[in-house]
């Protein structure tokens, strides 16, 4: 559990109990055990984050891991009190590769030498009631829409009551953008869904940018009700 201050911020479990957050603030609530913890999406990240740890370790050159060290040193990220901390280099390998391997792009190895985690503009939402389409639509002029293995990802919640406005997660991964210097993807995209949204419910969308050399963005969510 992570805690700043006297009961302040904190986030995470102990014990039975759980602290949490939401639009009015921080709550506490008891801890839950998830129904399936075992389900197919988590033990396919599972699966992938194994197998980067691997790559990091067997086929990373010291050179290579050496470029991500400096990354990381040079590039902050918020966690979920708020506070800006660094993480290692082996953590932003796994951190920014994972994204791309469920998108089915490819592995990037070299560590990033901007040190940044790359800027876009936060996209919209619509969804069609009665179906699993997501219309997203993004700025055109972000630079990652014209850069060749670039990729916008999207993550989507099960659909929710109307009177919902903030939903923190799980999210589970819907689909990307692909980014080309050649063909530059349209905006709005349409992203499939793994979950059917009822006219008059919402759905909610977490997403990030990977840019080709292996800079993974921050998130953004929105929401739209499906009409």
């Amino acid at each position: 559990m992570l805690v700043k201050g006297l009961l302040t911020q904190m986030s995470g479990s102990l014990g039975g109990i759980t602290a949490s957050h939401n639009r009015g603030g921080m709550y506490l609530r008891a801890r839950t055990v998830p129904t399936d913890p075992g389900s197919l999406p988590q033990l396919a990240v599972r699966a992938l984050v194994a197998q980067l740890a691997g790559l990091w370790g067997s086929t990373l050159t010291a050179a290579q891991r050496a470029a991500w060290d400096t990354y990381a040193a040079n590039v902050s990220v918020v966690n979920r009190l708020g506070d800006t901390v660094f993480l290692t280099g082996f953590q932003h390998y796994v951190r920014s590769n994972v994204p791309r391997l469920q998108a089915s792009q490819p592995r990037v190895d070299d560590g990033p030498t901007i040190f940044d985690l790359g800027d876009y503009t936060a996209p919209t939402l619509t969804i069609a009631g009665g179906g699993s389409t997501l219309s997203v639509a993004f700025a055109v002029t972000d630079e990652w829409v014209d850069e060749d293995d670039a990729i916008l990802g999207v993550w989507a919640s099960r659909e929710k009551a109307s009177t919902i406005n903030f939903f923190k997660g799980p999210y589970r991964f819907a689909g990307s953008i692909v980014g080309s210097s050649t063909l530059p993807p349209t905006s709005p995209a349409s992203i499939t869904s793994p979950f059917p949204y009822a006219t008059g419910n919402r759905g909610f969308m977490q997403v990030r940018v990977s840019r080709a050399d292996g800079r993974l963005s921050a998130f953004t969510r929105t929401f739209a009700l499906a009409s």
